[in-house]
């Protein structure tokens, strides 16, 4: 079997033009045509992920978001008190820190007390359907009462206070609608209790006692209710509550609250804001506060000093018979009357500073100063009385205890006045500025926005699937992969989506060639009988033997058509159908299984001239396969067949070989030792390279070689996919008809 060299390279490069080499963007060309060609993979990948995207969109229930505005305030509003009232509340310019309020707006102390205000321990939610959720609700789709219990419309009830014993709270309890307005609730221990609306009902043992206010759903419907503790109630406020100030050093806190009810997360909000305004009140009047309890506590016993300074005084005039007091005592008197007086005042100031500073603030200091420096001037004025006479001296001592007594309980009277009315006047630094207010549109879940990103991940996923289908597929892509091999391609012959509908076809099967004589694909089998024609004009003899590596690559379709475009040209064809297992070039000619062939003809069954029959064109004959024999390879090396070439050798000017597989059976090398040469049909991006080496390999093994091959069901966009646009651009591409 000898080949003319260099022809069938040459052919191929004339039909192919391969690159050399490839660089950078010949492989980014490659991957945007695969992304192209690959474009129903990405479409479907796309609409998958549009549909989840709008299943978990619709099936998640609306959020609202309620929000509200606070101002900070940097000092306390004291209803325009006089400035030394003023100064009992620590009106002293000093700011209160943003994060230490946002802090304490999102205490356990401030939300309990929101948590208490609204009820939000006991709740009650409808039953949802599993998986759908809400998404019958969002759509809208008719009750059509198969699923009664589950929610399909705005069902609501509405739950008085709830007691529960501990060890059924965070636990679900499944209230069931049975009228109008009565109901019947799950218990955890498995029992019902059943109850109206607006009546109380409960256990017998009292342990349970629940009431529902309003109930607006059908009968049938069923609620999930039940009692959170206190802590799982204010972790739920704090996972949707949120604080911040903006714009930073404002001293303006934005607050917000998600729920599914616009209404709900409004309440819940102001009620946050109320219970933080009101411990911000609380905490400004505390000082006030402790100072009136101190007074409170002083003033029986100042009272107490009043009166035994007065009788002391009397009982001493009674004695002395109406002593009277010198210019020079009385003016002792009121000066040590003063400094006793001011050194109480101070008493009463080191009160309020000591629950404001500590004893080392500068305001604390001063006032220890002053204190020290009154002492020393009451020292020096009762030094002075030492001088008086002992009548006088008695005198001025119960006088000043008496006047001291009595300004030191005036004092206490004058501030228990002035602190009332400072508790009552203060509003706190905190102010609100905007209530809660939930918008009508939902903030989630984002429909619009879930479904972009739901197509861009389609797109992303789709484009990967078409990649790695791409990185999957070894396939031959290409001539220059056969040629890789030493191997000469004498045609590629185009993909041909007629043809290939017919694949896996009973019955009958048209020619293509005499279908779509005008096709691409017919035009390339042309070309093939052509590159034949010179490639085997130095083969021994004028058959050629059609086989491939694996079925379904379209030996059978390359036969018959092959040997019609060669009989249409004027040439004696002769086309045998060689595989006698599987062989169907019958039902392209309309035979039934049962016709004469091959098998018969070497079986001594029938001559030749009763299994030969014409071919569907002037000048071709054909021998069919036979009845299936058990031994088709010992068949084929019986002299026989050698001798049936040798005869038809010298009849027709072309004999086709159909043989089967070579991977699949030992047929392909039996009847290579008989043939001029042997052509393996690879398909594109199905045949293997590795397949064709091992084919190689065989036929080596037997001491003969491959003459060559042809590419089949070539795709032209796939060719653009792997390879890159420009590097397969045939000839295909064109047409040449005659004018009409």
């Amino acid at each position: 079997m000898k080949q003319v060299p260099g022809f069938p390279q040459k052919q191929a490069q004339m039909q192919m033009h391969p690159q050399d080499s490839e660089d950078d963007e010949i492989d980014l060309m490659a991957l945007a045509g695969a992304l192209i060609s690959g474009w129903k993979w990405i479409l479907g990948a796309m609409i998958v992920a549009l549909v989840f995207g709008l299943f978990f969109a619709l099936r998640s229930a609306p959020i609202y978001q309620a929000n509200g505005l606070l101002q900070l305030e940097s000092q306390p509003n004291t209803l325009a008190l006089p400035q030394s009232m003023q100064a009992l509340l620590g009106g002293d310019g000093a700011k209160s820190p943003s994060d230490a309020q946002i802090a304490i707006m999102s205490s356990r102390r401030v939300l309990g007390e929101a948590v208490k205000q609204v009820g939000l321990e006991v709740y009650a939610t409808p039953r949802r359907f599993p998986i759908l959720g809400m998404l019958p609700v969002r759509l809208h789709l008719p009750d059509m009462g198969l699923f009664r219990s589950f929610q399909s419309g705005n069902e609501s009830i509405a739950l008085g206070p709830m007691q529960v014993p501990d060890d059924w709270r965070d636990t679900d309890m499944t209230l069931t609608v049975t009228g109008p307005k009565s109901y019947v609730v799950e218990l955890p221990d498995g029992s019902e209790l059943k109850g109206e609306v607006d009546k109380v009902a409960k256990t017998p043992d009292a342990k349970f006692i629940m009431q529902v206010q309003a109930m607006n759903a059908p009968v049938g419907r069923q609620f999930l209710i039940g009692k959170r503790s206190l802590e799982a109630a204010i972790e739920l406020v704090l996972k949707n509550f949120s604080v911040s100030e903006s714009p930073r050093g404002s001293m303006i806190l934005k607050t917000s609250y998600n729920d599914t009810s616009r209404k709900h997360a409004e309440i819940v909000l102001n009620a946050i804001a109320n219970s933080f305004l009101e411990q911000n009140v609380e905490r400004n009047a505390a000082s006030a506060e402790n100072s009136i309890d101190f007074i409170k506590k002083q003033l029986p016993e100042a009272r107490k000093n009043v009166a035994s300074a007065e009788q002391a005084l009397n009982a001493y005039r009674q004695k002395q018979q109406s002593v009277d007091v010198t210019y020079e005592t009385q003016s002792l008197l009121e000066r040590v009357t003063k400094i006793e007086g001011e050194l109480s005042a101070l008493d009463l100031k080191e009160v309020d500073l000591k629950n404001q500073y500590t004893i080392n603030h500068p305001a604390y200091q001063a006032l220890l100063q002053n204190r020290k420096e009154l002492q020393t001037q009451l020292e020096e004025a009762k030094k002075a009385t030492q001088s008086l006479p002992e009548t006088q001296k008695d005198i001025f001592n119960l006088q000043r205890n008496l006047e001291v007594a009595q300004q030191v309980y005036t004092q206490l009277l004058n501030r228990s006045q002035e602190l009332q009315v400072v508790r009552a006047s203060t509003v706190g630094s905190v102010r609100i500025i905007d209530k809660a207010y939930a918008g009508l549109i939902p903030i989630a879940p984002r429909t619009l926005r879930i479904v972009a990103l739901a197509v861009l991940l389609g797109l992303i996923v789709g484009a990967g699937i078409v990649l790695l289908r791409r990185s999957l597929r070894h396939g031959i892509k290409g001539a220059e992969e056969i040629e890789a091999l030493g191997l000469s391609v004498f045609a590629t012959v185009p993909f041909a989506p007629e043809a290939a509908n017919n694949r896996g076809q009973k019955g009958d099967l048209p020619i293509f060639v005499l279908d779509q004589p005008e096709a691409v694909t017919s035009e390339a089998l042309r070309s093939l009988r052509t590159s034949l024609h010179f490639g085997l004009l130095d083969a021994k003899t004028n058959s050629i033997q059609l086989t491939s590596a694996a079925p379904a690559v379209g030996k059978s379709f390359t036969a018959i058509n092959l040997a019609v475009v060669a009989a249409q040209a004027g040439q004696k064809v002769c086309l045998i159908d060689a595989d006698m297992r599987r062989g169907y070039l019958g039902r392209f000619l309309q035979r039934p299984k049962d016709t004469p062939g091959l098998s018969d003809y070497l079986g001594h069954e029938k001559p030749l001239a009763e299994v030969m029959i014409d071919g569907p064109v002037e000048g071709l004959s054909v021998i069919v396969a036979g009845r299936y024999p058990p031994n088709p390879s010992e068949l084929l090396m019986r002299a026989e067949f050698s001798e049936l070439l040798k005869q038809l050798d010298d009849q027709f000017d072309l004999i086709i070989v159909d043989a089967p597989p070579v991977l699949a059976v030992t047929d392909p090398v039996v009847i290579g030792r008989s043939v001029g040469a042997t052509i393996v049909i690879a398909r594109h991006l199905e045949t293997m390279q590795g397949e064709l080496r091992a084919v190689q390999a065989s036929f080596e093994a037997a001491g003969m070689q491959i003459t060559g091959a042809v590419l089949n069901g070539f795709k032209i966009e796939e060719a653009e996919r792997y390879g890159g646009p420009s590097q397969y651009h045939y000839n295909y591409r064109y047409s040449y008809k005659a004018d009409q």
